[in-house]
């Protein structure tokens, strides 16, 4: 009887922990020179602003991160002036910066994308804007019900409070971006987050509406990102760069394998497009950390466009692409020259599908990919052999050949 006894949960082989690897000054060198450089054009921009200012479009729109109070007082203000108009016997319309795609401008001294100076006017009188004006008010009071509550809501819960008003959740969606540019704070200001999909696991501490969270001790899935950036202070971390990973897969073979551990780095990943709160979240750890960012995405052109829109921002949030977006993130893999340099095999290299090929030629006309010749040259090669390859190909060479062998020699050579 006492043998059984002994299979118990208590006697099972404890997890070894993961030791820094032994080449870790040899693969990291390049690294780290990427992150002096990094650190010395920080300093050196916040000195050269006032030559930029020349460069950049007069009045663009640029929203910024207003306090709760703000926000109410930005709603109040609104409602003052609507109620003039009425007792002026006018109807009432509302001024809105116009997020159409006419007006999205790319600003090269930012690179990224912002919102122009073009507004539209949404007027009840005008039959045809009535139903959106109503709309718009709607979620204004519901906005300030909420702020004042000091609480936060979904986008879906918000839909709910009026459904008969609103019909599709994508008429409510669409006006919360209109009453963040109308007032001039972030999305997530007006406490309305998007359900959170991305996860980090690594080295970096940081407290969380007060509690202390340590993502090398969150168990082998890592942490889920929170929506509320906002609630995140006290960041901490020795981390040498940041790996951003397209796939849960590849991320869950590096939590798992604790990749972070031997070469000390912080993974993240928002499962394929990224969200808002992921955006948010690489955004504001790279400005406080001053760390390289390494992108690790499909071989195909979604990988790409996946970058582009932590770089600089999507076209639908442009306006607040200041807080969103992370400049010069390096593509690491995988890239269409690494098919052949690693030697994949060929049934693992996919066929590109018409879309695919034009989603490529498309993303060759964007500015952002025009200015990296690099880029340039590895989507000219993926459209002209029209073959795809995803980061899990690797596990032909075997399981853990990514975390073992791929990234390793990747970040030795600085190929990136």
């Amino acid at each position: 009887h006492s043998n059984s006894m002994s299979s118990t949960p208590a006697s099972r082989k404890r997890r070894k922990p993961v030791e820094k690897a032994d080449d870790l000054d040899i693969v990291l060198k390049k690294c780290r020179k990427l992150k002096d450089e990094l650190r010395q054009k920080a300093s050196a921009s916040s000195r050269n602003e006032d030559e930029e200012l020349a460069e950049i479009p007069s009045g663009i729109v640029e929203v910024t991160e207003l306090s709760s109070t703000e926000v109410l007082e930005g709603i109040e203000a609104v409602a003052l002036t609507i109620a003039n108009q009425v007792m002026a016997c006018k109807g009432f319309s509302m001024e809105i910066p116009s997020r159409a795609s006419s007006n999205q401008v790319y600003v090269k001294a930012w690179d990224r994308i912002v919102l122009g100076n073009k507004r539209s006017s949404r007027k009840f009188t005008n039959v045809k804007e009535s139903r959106k004006s109503a709309i718009t008010l709607r979620v204004m009071q519901l906005l300030h019900a909420v702020l004042n509550k000091r609480i936060h809501i979904t986008k879906r819960d918000l839909f709910y409070t009026d459904v008969k008003l609103f019909v599709d959740q994508a008429d409510s969606d669409g006006v919360l971006d209109d009453v963040a540019t109308m007032i001039g704070c972030t999305r997530s200001n007006l406490h309305v987050v998007a359900s959170d999909k991305g996860l980090v696991v690594g080295r970096i501490q940081f407290e969380e509406d007060g509690d202390p969270i340590d993502c090398t001790r969150m168990g082998v899935g890592g942490k889920a990102i929170p929506p509320y950036i906002d609630k995140i202070e006290n960041i901490r971390s020795d981390a040498e760069f940041v790996l951003l990973v397209e796939k849960e897969a590849a991320y869950m073979r590096m939590a798992e394998d604790r990749f972070y551990q031997k070469y000390p780095c912080i993974v993240i990943t928002a499962k394929g497009q990224p969200d808002v709160a992921s955006r948010m979240f690489l955004s504001r750890i790279t400005n406080e950390l001053q760390i390289p960012v390494l992108g690790l995405v499909d071989s195909d052109p979604y990988g790409l466009k996946i970058l582009s829109v932590y770089m600089s921002g999507s076209k639908n949030m442009s306006y607040d692409s200041a807080s969103l977006t992370t400049p010069d993130i390096k593509w690491l893999g995988l890239r269409p020259s690494d098919l052949n340099k690693y030697d994949l095999p060929d049934q693992c290299r996919l066929d590109m599908t018409e879309n695919d090929i034009k989603t490529g030629q498309e993303l060759m006309k964007e500015e952002f990919i025009q200015k990296n010749p690099e880029w340039m040259k590895e989507l000219e090669t993926m459209v002209k052999t029209k073959k795809k390859a995803e980061i899990q190909a690797l596990s032909s060479f075997g399981f853990q050949y990514i975390t073992e062998e791929y990234l390793p020699r990747k970040l030795k050579e600085g190929d990136w």
